[in-house]
């Protein structure tokens, strides 16, 4: 079955749009699709509905976007918006790893259909002392669809990213350019000066939103 971890090459680059666009896409054509955003910082209790969790859940067609809703797929939420591990101790808490990972796998275990973990900021976030995105990806042992911008030094972020992921071994499924304005160059450009620097095997990359992107999710539900 098809899991993805959705990361990116930083914050703010679109990893729920991409991951809602995803889940529309698949439940539009009768799959079942499911996700995750197990940690938020930033968060206010009060624009749950407008949440990065909200947002998910809207796209997997819950009408309940409260509070209590988002907590059953955003457990660790935090109100300031700063990396994980200094939001959660401005809240007097910590975010248990090993925790982090059993929530998302019993999560994963009884899915029927696509299911996606979405993380916080980018790869190399760090969620407590010792641990950061990329160690979380890998202690689930997911692909990656990788977000990434259009924006003036979008193509080294992502090199820098998809390096890190290739450290630890982990499979990059796809990337995923959304192309946030302003464009200092289009986004055709971006893709091909991404895919000439990935190497021998590049992973696909796509622009979201198009058919060549639709094509390739449902293709992967079918895995």
């Amino acid at each position: 079955m098809s899991h993805f971890f959705i990361t990116a090459s930083g914050t703010e680059i679109g990893k729920t749009h991409v991951a809602a666009g995803m889940i529309r896409h698949w439940r539009a054509g009768g799959v079942p699709a499911r996700a995750l955003k197990p940690v938020a910082s930033g968060y206010q209790p009060a624009l749950s509905a407008s949440s990065d969790a909200g947002i998910l859940l809207r796209a997997m067609g819950s009408s309940m976007l409260n509070d209590e809703a988002v907590a059953a797929i955003c457990p660790w939420r935090f109100p300031d918006p700063i990396s994980p591990d200094m939001a959660a101790a401005r809240s007097g808490r910590r975010i248990p790893f090993d925790d982090l990972v059993a929530f998302c796998q019993a999560d994963m275990a009884g899915a029927a259909g696509p299911m996606l973990v979405e993380g916080v900021g980018g790869a190399m976030v760090p969620l407590d002392e010792t641990h950061t995105v990329r160690d979380w990806i890998g202690a689930l042992g997911l692909e990656v669809v990788l977000v990434a911008g259009g924006y003036l030094g979008t193509i080294s972020h992502t090199l820098c990213t998809v390096e890190a992921l290739r450290a630890r071994e982990i499979a990059i499924a796809a990337i995923v350019i959304n192309p946030m304005e302003p464009l200092p160059v289009p986004v055709e450009r971006t893709r091909e000066s991404l895919l000439r620097h990935l190497g021998a095997t590049p992973p696909p990359v796509f622009i979201d939103d198009t058919p060549d992107w639709h094509a390739w999710l449902d293709e992967a539900a079918r895995r």
